[in-house]
């Protein structure tokens, strides 16, 4: 439900009302510009997410809510948190979101938006503290922001301008999650006013993992004072919340790599179901510090968030200056089954165990019972090798200022407008990655329960349940510590000169920043151990899995010691063919400055932290676009065209393979809305063509397209509104893709439909009913695998199935 315009809010003062929620000829942007405009007098590309559509689209996820925005592919498979993001044809080589920075009221959430074990949407939340999604792609993102050459997505708070408030009660009707939402603003004087809000929710899910695993919740406030010539905000955000994280699941293929076909395995629904289990919950391993401890699977995705930030704008001898400042003090976990393995019971007894390996239930109601077939075990016959990720974020602290000033001159006929500021930020990264690995059998409805393995002798080869207290699928690599400390500054400037029906802008920033602190894992090398026997559990004799324990080489760190620095420009023009006509055209570079996921590799020089590739310290991104845009009497259309060439430097989280590579892309993107009385529709799609043109690791790939690039993603939502109620459906689809960048194995495509009605029962009682993936699609968003195994087994990552809430919410 992308709508085609912007409000007339601005960032900096958000507001929403009644007319701000309809499309209308004051439509403005906002965000990624020095100033407000009319939509149809920017050279940009622009949509937004107002509070109405939000309503109604009840997203399960901030990814979720992102698929429906033109031009951004958002791969929302993992839950609540560490969706993959990107836009226009820019690469998704790894996961996270690289090139598009999403922030919150003007500042980025996470300095970067692919830190491993946090993504930028695991600290949002789509509440009724919300006012607004305001997006801009390409274009004045790559200068009016660092590290976002992709796009900017700002998440735009309510500040107390509407008074009165609401609260809201969410169940599930056919899942396990109950939420409660709240929000109030009003005045506090004639100056003053002021906005809270906030949610609670707990429950199972909306897959089943046989506990409570969502639990949480947030508290934002914000107050503003007013006063001639300008305002100031101070405001503060407190979020507590657990998750599960969605990893992958077991489906049957069939038929070839080309187009395969995808079936769920007996007992397993690939909806509904993950390998989370109420049987499997305790996590034994040492910690960052080598000291034995227990975690519980149950924490998933666990974000704390304490965050306080000012605001102001003052009116200064012509000048318009603007201050944002926000500091984040941010931790929490990741603990979950991370790619792991499927196997043929019987084959995976043999590979662990050798020939006439035995199988027994570790836990759960059978525990201690032998399983004497294997075969058909559970009705599909898998084990499945668990390797649980258990990370601890001890800090990703984060700290922006952005200060900028911009005045509007005029010059002959037109207005000039000038903007010049400074951005800085620090960011944090201090955590442990600890591993283990535990086998269990393949069942659904949390029921799945660890199995134990013995040679055909009788040979214990697992400790209820657990093969070994490391990532024993990878030889016992990729435990690592890490404490870091990034640094980014940058000066910027633009100038815009708007003369009857044209406008021609252009726009620079020169970001300079410095990456400092200490790495320490076995897989630096240099005789660094990170395997060793020890008595893990403490019971006085060494178990096969003890031979198999994990540390960390804590006297032998590596440091990390490199700066960077590199150039933005944008520069576009727009001319106003008539008042609904405007046509635009836009050239920019931007980069990505790189952070952690370039570590543990040969990339960088383990002996004196420098970059050994001095190419990888940013990855730049050149686009062009050219673009139509209309708009009368409840039409909207806008189409645009566009180029891009990017640079990508990286590893991938699952193989932990080098990526150096550059990539192309060009595609038409249209994005449009109608309305006539009471019927309203608004679409979009994005068509890509998009190549590697070069790998230094792998040249067999050139000239491939690259993995999870669809040639065509589609938006559309038709609904009719009334007084007294809405009724409508959000169809979201997409072709097929390459799972991988062989371009072998075809993920296929597909459309997933969601549906929404609202009734407002009274003058302040609305009831709704909202249904994600209404005909339960199973939407396969990639494989992990190149190309279909032997076993016919493939590693999918599936949106959620069919879920279906209810809403009663009263204003007041």
């Amino acid at each position: 439900m992308a709508s085609t315009s912007l409000s007339s809010a601005t960032v900096s003062d958000a507001s929403v009302d009644t007319a701000a929620l309809k499309v209308n000829a004051d439509d403005t942007v906002t965000t990624g510009v020095a100033k407000g405009r009319d939509r149809l007098d920017s050279a940009t590309s622009t949509s937004n997410l107002k509070e109405a559509d939000l309503a109604k689209l009840a997203p399960r996820s901030i990814g979720d809510l992102l698929r429906d925005i033109p031009g951004i592919r958002s791969e929302a498979a993992t839950g609540e948190a560490l969706a993959s993001v990107s836009i226009r044809g820019l690469p998704l080589a790894s996961s996270g979101i690289k090139f598009v920075q999403l922030q919150e009221d003007g500042l980025p959430v996470l300095e970067f938006g692919d830190i491993q074990g946090l993504g930028p949407d695991s600290l949002i939340r789509a509440d009724l503290n919300l006012s607004q999604v305001e997006v801009i792609r390409g274009g004045s993102a790559s200068t009016f922001a660092s590290n976002s050459p992709g796009g900017l997505i700002n998440f735009i708070s309510k500040t107390g301008e509407t008074e009165g408030g609401a609260i809201a009660l969410t169940g599930g009707l056919d899942y396990d999650q109950y939420r409660a939402d709240f929000d109030m603003g009003g005045k506090l004087g004639e100056t003053a006013r002021f906005h809270i809000g906030g949610f609670f929710w707990q429950g199972e899910g909306p897959r089943r993992t046989g506990y409570d695993a969502q639990r949480g919740g947030q508290v934002k406030l914000n107050v503003t004072k007013t006063f001639t010539g300008g305002y100031v905000r101070l405001y503060g955000k407190y979020l507590d919340d657990r998750s599960p994280f969605y990893d992958t699941v077991p489906v049957q293929a069939t038929g070839d790599n080309a187009s395969p076909k995808v079936r769920e395995i007996a007992n397993f629904d690939a909806n509904r179901d993950m390998l989370l289990s109420r049987y499997i919950r305790s996590n034994l391993v040492l910690d960052g510090n080598n000291n034995p401890v227990v975690h519980d699977l149950a924490e998933g995705v666990t974000t704390k968030v304490k965050s306080v930030g000012l605001e102001s704008q003052i009116d200064l001898a012509g000048w318009t200056v603007t201050e944002r400042f926000r500091f984040s003090d941010v931790s929490g976990a990741f603990v979950t089954p991370f790619t792991s393995a499927y196997l043929p019971a019987t084959q995976g007894a043999a590979l662990l165990g050798g020939a006439g390996a035995r199988l027994s239930w570790a836990n759960g109601p059978l525990a201690g019972q032998a399983i004497t077939d294997p075969a058909s075990l559970n009705g599909n016959g898998l084990l499945a090798a668990l390797n649980i990720l258990d990370l601890r974020i001890k800090s990703m602290d984060n700290v922006t200022n952005d200060i900028r000033a911009s005045r509007v001159w005029s010059i002959g006929d037109g207005d000039l407008t000038t903007t010049a500021g400074f951005y800085a930020a620090r960011q944090s990264i201090a955590r442990d990655a600890l591993w283990s690995t535990l086998i269990s059998d393949v069942r659904g409805d949390g029921r799945a329960a660890l199995v134990d393995v013995a040679t055909a002798g009788g040979r214990a080869l697992t400790q209820n349940g657990v093969y070994a207290y490391n990532l024993a699928l990878a030889g016992g690599t990729r435990r690592r510590s890490v404490d870091l400390d990034y640094a980014v500054n940058a000066p910027f400037a633009s100038a815009n000169y708007h003369i009857g029906r044209v406008a021609i802008g252009a726009s620079i920033r020169y970001d300079f920043g410095t990456a400092r602190g200490q790495l320490f894992g076995s897989d630096l090398g240099g005789g660094r151990v990170g395997t060793v026997t020890r008595d893990i559990d403490g019971n006085g004799v060494i178990s096969s899995p003890e031979t198999r324990v994990g540390v960390t080489p804590l006297t032998t760190p590596a440091p990390l010691d490199y700066s960077y620095h590199y150039l933005s420009y944008s520069s576009g023009i727009n001319f106003r063919i008539a008042e609904p006509l405007a046509v635009f055209a836009r050239y920019s570079r931007g980069a990505r400055a790189n952070a952690d996921r370039i570590l543990f590799s040969p990339i960088v020089n383990t002996a004196d932290g420098s970059l050994a590739t001095k190419s990888a310290a940013f990855d730049p991104v050149k686009q062009a676009e050219v673009g139509v845009k209309y708009r009368q009497a409840g039409l909207t259309l806008n189409l645009t065209g566009f180029w891009a060439k990017a640079q990508d430097t990286n590893v991938d989280v699952v193989t932990s393979q080098i990526i150096q590579r550059e990539y192309r892309a060009t595609g038409l993107e249209f994005e449009g809305g109608v309305r006539r009385g009471p019927f309203a529709l608004t679409a979009g799609a994005t068509y890509t063509d998009a190549e590697i043109t070069r790998d230094a690791v792998n040249p067999a790939v050139i000239g491939n397209t690259p993995r999870h690039q669809a040639k065509l993603i589609f938006q559309a939502t038709p609904q009719i509104s009334t007084d007294r109620f809405s009724i409508g459906a959000v169809f979201i689809g997409t072709t097929g893709s390459y799972s991988q960048d062989t371009n072998i194995l075809k993920t296929p495509g597909f459309v997933t439909t969601n549906a929404f009605a609202q009734w407002r029962v009274a003058e302040r009682l609305m009831l709704g009913v909202n249904a994600n993936n209404l005909f339960d699609t199973l939407a396969i968003t990639t494989f992990d695998e190149a190309a279909i195994p032997a076993s016919g087994i493939l590693r999918a990552r599936p949106l959620n199935g069919r879920t279906v809430s209810a809403t009663i919410r009263f204003d007041f």
